[in-house]
């Protein structure tokens, strides 16, 4: 039942009921004053859906609420689009979705679950006009929807929101020139301009500058406010109605915004990571947090002259953290490149603003000259290995898998023909964690990457296996590689021989068998591997071989028919696109024998990926042990 708060209490979560956002909007208030409750109202209700889900953006979207909280109330109109570039600000733009009625309230329990929100924006969602990506899609995006609105007749303005961080990459830069030429003054971009990205200050990284000047330079009328004063938004967005320029407004606003041990105001301090870009808050936090806002909910409203409001409580459900058992590949990363750059001093290591993500804050302080922060350019840092390379450095490229091999393609690939040597680490490998959503499960990279020539992917199933790859990409591979990492924390049901050596090409039996065969890489494929293995063995006695692989564009034709051996039926379990995976491989090099051709079965992704918890994405991917399971028995 819902209920005023009074003092918030450890392990409560709160939310505002759609009833209550009715009432506020219908009240007789100034606009402002109406859309200042407004945006604190979504702000309560967006924590709730981080700390729920145990993760999210809470900086991001609260830098950007008073913004979408007034395009929303009182500047949009029916024919206007809205969407945020930024991706991370989703929550935000749920919960203001909510309060307008735009989404079922009921939608506030299911972020980042398979029947509810995304964890970024997709346009399965309602009011949801497209997805995001890589960063700085959304100006082109933008233009593309006026000029099919203009040759279909059609009107209304278009409203972008980009992130200052965002402005590092060069689609956006790119897509400004072009909409001046085109004369397309219904596009009003917006920066959520709070200073700070995933790593750092954004000065820091790429210092914009005098940022309303360089804009200006590409001929768009731009203007500068305070994006959490909602009058001063207000007053910019009314200047800029009879422009018939495209417009930008620089919007200055405080990542976390609303609550005041989240907030980053400080410009000067040498902040090394801001605690509140991604992941939900700690009990404390949250409970701390939440009593902020809704007390100054209760001043607003009582300054109002308004009823106060009523709240819904729900109890946090525990999760329990992972096994102290759980293989953890990233900090086994991070050990394995200081050892390396121990060994070599030309070895450097380049990041793309997500140093905590890819292990390399202590590689950062052990190796400070050594260290070269790109921030979100992906395109920019491959070239910039490239010269490198070509100058006598080992270059060790870092970002996310999803992010790495896409991005800058075809940087690696011009890199690839200098025939130097790099080595990319891509983390956050395949489909999981699901959370994210398909903008960062990185289930394509082994296909963009395995034709680059001289260029080796490898993927190690468990903390002993990364460091014994990363020394074979370091000290024996001849030309560049790939290192596949999987992200989360994860119990495996095997363990590597302690004298196991990666063969290049060559695989690792892992149980043994004689029925059929089952060849993965990575601990969440491999563990899989196993249960079905076990499970079959109980089921149906069947004896199931299975093999850890990995190399995931190389094998050696001699090893594998071994490994087949009597085998009928060998099956690729892949986590990734069947297309172009390693099971394409496994495929192509058994159809080149003329005698003995086991029937080779690919499984893996084979459609977009959904939002969603863990269990739930290997679920609707058919990957997780009873999909496969009832895969393979079917085919006995």
């Amino acid at each position: 039942m819902g209920d005023q708060v009074g003092q918030a209490v450890e392990g409560t979560l709160y939310y505002i009921p759609y009833a209550e956002f009715q009432r506020i909007r219908a009240l007789d208030l100034p606009r402002e004053q109406r859309a200042s409750i407004f945006a604190d109202m979504c702000r309560l209700n967006a924590l709730y859906m981080i700390a729920r889900a145990g993760s999210g953006h809470i900086g991001s979207s609260f830098s950007s609420l008073d913004i979408l909280s007034w395009l929303l109330l009182e500047e949009m109109r029916p024919e206007d689009i809205f969407f945020s570039s930024k991706g991370h600000d989703a929550p935000g733009y749920y919960s203001s979705l909510i309060g307008m009625g735009k989404l079922d309230i009921d939608l506030i329990h299911k972020l980042r679950k398979i029947d509810g929100l995304p964890g970024h924006p997709d346009i399965g969602t309602p009011c949801i006009v497209t997805n995001t990506g890589s960063l700085g899609m959304g100006v082109s995006k933008a233009k593309g929807m006026i000029l099919a609105n203009r040759l279909c007749k059609r009107s209304g303005r278009v409203f972008v929101l980009t992130g200052d961080g965002e402005l590092q990459e060069g689609q956006f830069w790119e897509s400004l020139v072009s909409a001046v030429n085109f004369g397309l003054n219904e596009i009003t971009v917006i920066i959520d301009h709070n200073k700070l990205q995933s790593d750092t200050f954004v000065k820091n990284v790429s210092d914009l500058g005098d940022l309303a000047a360089k804009l200006r330079t590409f001929g768009w009328r731009v203007e500068r406010c305070d994006g959490n004063d909602i009058g001063a938004l207000a007053a910019t967005l009314a200047s800029l109605h009879d422009e018939i320029r495209p417009k930008i407004i620089i919007a200055d606003t405080i990542k976390g915004k609303g609550v005041s041990f989240m907030e980053h105001t400080s410009l000067d301090s040498d902040v090394a990571m801001y605690r509140f870009h991604s992941g939900a808050p700690d009990a404390s936090s949250y409970r701390l947090a939440a009593q902020e806002i809704v007390d100054r909910l209760r001043q607003q409203i009582a300054g109002a002259g308004a009823t106060a409001l009523t709240f819904e409580t729900i109890e946090r459900e525990a999760t329990a953290p992972p096994p102290a058992t759980a293989q953890r590949l990233i900090p086994a990363y991070t050990q394995a490149l200081l050892a390396q750059a121990k060994n070599h001093p030309n070895l450097v290591a380049l990041d793309a603003d997500l140093i905590l993500d890819t292990g390399l804050i202590p590689f950062r302080e052990k190796f400070p000259d050594r260290f070269f922060e790109c921030g979100i350019a992906e395109q920019d840092m491959v070239s910039v290995a490239g010269g490198m390379a070509l100058n006598g450095l080992l270059p060790i490229v870092h970002s996310f898998a999803c992010f790495l091999s896409a991005r800058p393609n075809e940087q690696i690939y011009n890199n690839a023909t200098e025939k130097t040597k790099i080595i990319y680490v891509g983390s956050l490998a395949g489909v999981l964690p699901g959370g994210p959503g398909h903008s960062h499960q990185a289930v394509r990279d082994i296909s963009t990457l395995a034709a680059i020539p001289g260029m080796t992917l490898v993927e190690p199933c468990c903390e002993a296996e990364v460091g014994l790859l990363l020394n074979w990409c370091v000290d024996e591979a001849p030309g560049s590689c790939y290192l596949r990492l999987v992200s989360l924390p994860w119990s495996i049901p095997y363990q590597l021989p302690s004298d196991y050596r990666p063969a290049f090409g060559r695989g690792l039996t892992l149980r043994d068998g004689s029925d059929a065969l089952i060849i993965a890489a990575g601990p969440v494929m491999l563990s899989t591997a196993i249960e079905v293995a076990e499970a079959l063995e109980q089921s149906h006695q069947r004896s199931i071989k299975v093999v850890n692989l990995p190399w995931l564009n190389q094998v050696d034709a001699g090893w594998l028919q071994q490994a087949i051996g009597d085998c009928r039926q060998v099956y690729c379990l892949g986590n990734h696109y069947v297309t172009g995976g390693q099971g394409d491989l496994v495929a192509r090099t058994v159809a080149q024998w003329s005698d003995r051709r086991p029937v080779v079965t690919c499984l893996g992704v084979d459609d977009i990926p959904p939002s969603g918890t863990n269990p739930e994405v290997l679920g609707a991917c058919a990957l997780d042990t009873q999909s496969v399971l009832r895969a393979i028995a079917a085919r006995f």
